[in-house]
């Protein structure tokens, strides 16, 4: 309890009077706990508390027996989320070094968190995601009145990322945050699509010049009745380009050319990239591909195995909050060294005490790396 305090010791309690017979950590380690169990509601936690009651005063005090489902609700809606960004931020910053090569940002909509009564629209949350190590590094809601594009260089100040290559979709390909990412002393590669009119236009045209002198590199794949072939291309020679568009930190622009068959049917997609370093086009193509891990190993686990986008957390900054919970759980989980997927794990958590307190182990200062 000691360590998992200190984490969150710059957390308020925004509870008041009679709210507050319940400890907030405590309360907000049972949230975890049940979360790390399978558990997905607010219900599920007073049910965790109740029924694991004699393993959690083996470190709890509990001195008013097990929060209510209406205690988790009423604190995760009232919370802070700011400051529990900033908590989240700071434990993992202690594993950030671990955390080298690709740092992807993605957004992910919450489908059910939109609350018609007040015409709010469900929330859309952007994510770091070290592609490597498994692990979300920070998140930010989007405001209801903006989109991906202010969030992005919001959360990047919030992070380090310094020796990192940080990788964004299209929409994100924007100069504000190209700047933002080489202030933070980062490479990108980042999606180029029609948004940026112009220059997408004249890349496009010289990489798909064939008189293009191109650093090369064609690769293979097929599992499941799929077979794709990538080529991956590279050209630094673009002094031309900076003169006429003066991209910040632009160094090189490539491209990836995706040929897929799939049960006697063939589709060819071909995809261009701003880039602040002229990788080569082996590693070039393995930045490309390591974006999608946010797809594969984030958002689909959030929603097949943590069943997210079915949620109806909708009132105040609860959605907020119990996302970043989640990301909390899916952090220490990966954290934890063992083997196995990510839905074993959180079954075994939810069987077995001692696993449990081995997931707990994450928060103690001597594990830092």
């Amino acid at each position: 309890m000691r360590d998992f305090i200190e984490t969150f010791e710059g957390l308020d309690d925004p509870r008041t009077g009679n709210a507050k017979r319940h400890d907030l950590h405590e309360v907000l380690l049972i949230a975890l706990l049940t979360t790390l169990s399978g558990g997905e509601t607010c219900a599920d936690m007073e049910l965790f508390a109740e029924t694991k009651l004699p393993f959690l005063r083996t470190f709890m005090t509990l001195e008013n027996g097990p929060p209510s489902h209406d205690t988790f609700s009423r604190l995760f809606r009232l919370l802070d989320p700011a400051q529990f960004r900033t908590c989240f931020i700071a434990f993992m910053q202690r594993f950030a070094s671990t955390c080298e090569g690709v740092i992807a940002f993605d957004g992910k909509s919450l489908r059910r968190s939109f609350d018609k009564a007040s015409s709010s629209s469900p929330l859309h949350m952007v994510s770091a995601f070290a592609a490597d190590a498994r692990l979300v590094l920070g998140q930010i809601a989007v405001d209801d009145k903006s989109n991906e594009i202010t969030a992005m260089p919001k959360l990047i100040d919030m992070l380090m990322l310094k020796g990192r290559v940080v990788t964004a979709d299209a929409l994100n390909c924007q100069r504000e945050i190209a700047a933002k990412i080489c202030e933070k002393e980062a490479d990108y590669a980042l999606a180029l699509k029609g948004n940026q009119g112009n220059l997408y236009n004249d890349v496009q045209a010289f990489l798909d010049d064939p008189d293009t002198p191109l650093d090369t590199v064609e690769t293979t794949d097929g599992d499941h009745g799929r077979i794709e072939v990538r080529t991956a291309s590279v050209s630094a020679d673009i002094d031309w380009l900076q003169d006429a568009h003066k991209w910040p930190g632009l160094e090189a622009v490539g491209k990836i050319v995706s040929t897929r068959e799939i049960g006697g049917k063939t589709s060819t997609q071909t995809r261009y990239y701003l880039l602040s370093a002229a990788f080569p086009a082996a590693r070039f193509n393995t930045i490309v591909r390591s974006h999608w891990a946010v797809e594969n190993s984030l958002h689909w686990v959030l929603d097949v195995t943590m069943n997210e986008d079915q949620l109806r957390n909708r009132l105040d900054h609860g959605p907020e909050n119990l996302a970043m919970l989640r990301h909390l759980a899916l952090n220490v989980a990966k954290l934890e060294p063992s083997k196995g997927s990510m839905r074993g794990k959180l079954k075994r958590a939810g069987w077995n005490n001692s696993y449990l307190l081995e997931l707990l182990a994450q928060f103690k200062r001597t594990e830092v790396r």
